[in-house]
């Protein structure tokens, strides 16, 4: 494939025979590479721009287009704007900016379907970009309900896209709109933290305090720094009480025990609040709206304490001089009190997240022995074979998973999954999978139906941007028969004598496309065979220098401890990747299954 930097901002006039013919159709086996490669590639990078090139590459290893683009909404205008292209003019792109409805792409936001034009000239609506192009495809991004773009494809020749190519983008479409929705998320969380490490740097010493009681205490004390008063108070709002009510108060530099309760629109802080500005009263005994609580004062300055266009508090400044406070202070003021606001609500953000993230973390640990109950802490005992498991999340929670089902006496069932993703999304979707898989153990499937109508379910209760791989395996003591069906998970590994050989059982994940049929595989068991079934976390950790652990490495370690208890396998497994990754942690969860043949 052409790097893309390699590729011409304009398209000749008469393109080549050999280009002019349409991309032969993926067959179905391709199709699934290409949707899993592409799923790992996307989801691998937060770099919004990186991504964008990412998708342009995975799209042309499918469909061999000449111009494409990558068209993102603006919610409030309602406006398509181009993010990404290849082969378009970059001047007429920038400025470029399509409503929902207008032109093919328009349109494509607005049904929430993909468009297919095989000769835009005879449409009406089409929406010329270059001269020379004939056919388009547009398919609309939709994240939760939402439209968040358009991809867009053009050629130079009629008919050259298909319902192939239409089918395999809408596949993708999900996955690009996830991927981009997290660097969209992950852009915006760096700008902003940026922005909060700008407002650090400029009110370090306000910032640097977190306990609410202990800021204020300090606002106080730098606010001595530059105006000499004699009383000091802030009173923060309560909208439910509508009043302003004294959180601290500083006589001098002693702080003193007094609360005041004043309402909305009354006294002089209610003023200030109430005029979002700085309020100065020479003196206090020439205005009516003072409040008398401090007999010896004379002057006052109240500045309201505005963020995000609602005022929280206020400032009230009090001095035993008259006219004491001057349009300097209120100048110093003006651009201390909103760092003071966001100073204070720093603070109350802080304490809620300290209580939030307390309270979270105990929920992630009961959600994680909750997790582990789901799967059987002791293998159980299988007629015919010894059996051993370990699962280890990449995070709190993880999206492996692993049981063993009874069929009555003389069958057994094991079952091994991975689901895409990490975390507590992917450890509920799991929780839901393997919640389905035992719902339908009774029904004593064939492995082939199981993974069948497990797929039929998920997809009933379908996620976006999640599926799940799966071995399921029948056991038969008395024929010592196992009959295998693999759902995209890797292929298991025999070792017999001494060698090892992978089981050639493949198909595609659940959860992803209907109809789809499953193929059996099976074997029998000789004595002293060992079988294991894992996930791809094994396979991909990764040592410090970024370099794979492998399938030639789990395979040597499966025959060079074939002879010992499977538990001993499973742990020697284990250490040798954590050796390996060097404290690195892991990349995936990591769930391994070995039995042996008695």
């Amino acid at each position: 494939m052409r790097k893309l930097d390699a590729m011409p901002n304009a398209l000749p006039e008469k393109p080549s025979p050999a280009a002019s013919v349409p991309s032969p159709p993926l067959e179905l086996t391709e199709m699934l590479t290409l949707l899993l490669q592409a799923s790992e590639r996307i989801n691998s990078t937060l770099d919004l721009d990186e991504l964008m090139k990412r998708i342009a590459e995975i799209v042309h290893n499918a469909v061999r287009y000449e111009v494409f683009a990558i068209l993102l909404l603006n919610e409030k205008t309602q406006e398509l704007r181009v993010r990404f292209s290849v082969g378009h003019p970059r001047e007429a792109m920038r400025d470029l900016r399509i409503r929902v409805g207008e032109g093919i792409v328009g349109r494509a936001a607005a049904t929430r379907r993909s468009v297919l034009v095989n000769d835009v000239r005879e449409d009406p609506e089409y929406i010329q970009s270059l001269p020379s192009m004939r056919s388009e495809l547009a398919v609309p991004l939709i994240l939760k309900n939402r439209v968040i773009g358009v991809i867009d494809l053009e050629a130079p020749w009629p008919n050259f896209f298909n319902e192939r190519h239409q089918h395999l983008l809408e596949l993708l479409a999900g996955r690009i709109a996830v991927a981009i929705e997290n660097a969209r998320l992950y852009r915006r969380s760096q700008r902003q933290a940026r922005t909060l490490q700008l407002l650090h740097e400029i009110s370090r010493e306000l910032s640097s305090v977190l306990v609410l009681n202990e800021l204020l205490r300090k606002i106080g004390t730098l606010t001595k720094r530059l105006i000499d008063y004699h009383r000091f108070g802030i009173l923060l709002a309560d909208e439910r009480s509508r009043t302003f009510n004294t959180v601290i108060s500083i006589k001098q530099d002693e702080r003193t025990p007094e609360k005041t309760t004043v309402p909305f629109g009354q006294g002089l802080v209610g003023a200030a609040a109430e005029a979002r500005q700085i309020i100065i009263v020479p003196d206090v005994r020439q205005d009516s709206r003072y409040i008398m609580t401090n007999p010896d004062t004379r002057s006052e300055m109240t500045v309201p304490l505005i963020y995000r266009d609602r005022v929280i508090g206020v400032v009230d400044l009090e001095s035993l001089q008259p006219g004491y406070f001057t349009e300097e202070h209120a100048r110093i003021f003006s651009t201390l009190a909103p760092q003071i606001a966001i100073a204070i609500e720093n603070a109350r953000l802080y304490e809620r997240v300290v209580r939030s993230e307390a309270r979270m973390e105990r929920d992630l640990e009961r959600a994680r022995e909750i997790q582990m109950h789901l799967m059987p802490p002791v293998c159980p005992p299988i007629p015919g074979l010894e059996a051993s498991a370990r699962f280890q999340p990449a995070r709190e929670l993880g999206g492996d998973l692993y049981d063993f089902l009874s069929y009555g006496k003389d069958r057994h069932a094991l079952a091994v999954g991975d689901v895409s993703g990490k975390g507590a999304p992917a450890a509920l979707y799991g929780a839901m999978a393997s919640g389905t898989l035992r719902s339908l153990a009774p029904q004593r499937l064939s492995a082939p139906e199981m993974l069948k109508k497990l797929n039929l379910l998920l997809l009933e209760r379908k996620i976006e941007g999640h599926f799940i791989t799966l071995t399921y395996c029948l056991w038969e003591p008395k024929t010592r028969t196992l009959r295998l069906a693999n759902a995209g998970m890797p292929l298991p590994i025999l070792v017999r004598g001494g060698r090892s050989h992978a089981i050639r059982a493949e198909g595609v994940p659940l959860g992803l496309l209907e109809h789809t049929e499953y193929q059996e595989v099976l074997l029998t068991l000789e004595k002293g065979d060992v079988l294991a079934l894992f996930s791809d976390g094994l396979v991909e950790a990764t040592s410090p220098g970024l370099e794979e652990f492998g399938m030639r490495r789990l395979e040597h370690l499966f025959r060079q401890h074939a002879d010992k208890p499977v538990g001993e396998i499973v742990e020697a497994v284990f250490r040798e990747i954590a050796r390996f990754e060097d404290g690195r942690p892991p990349r995936d969860d990591q769930t391994l299954v070995v039995v042996r043949a008695k």
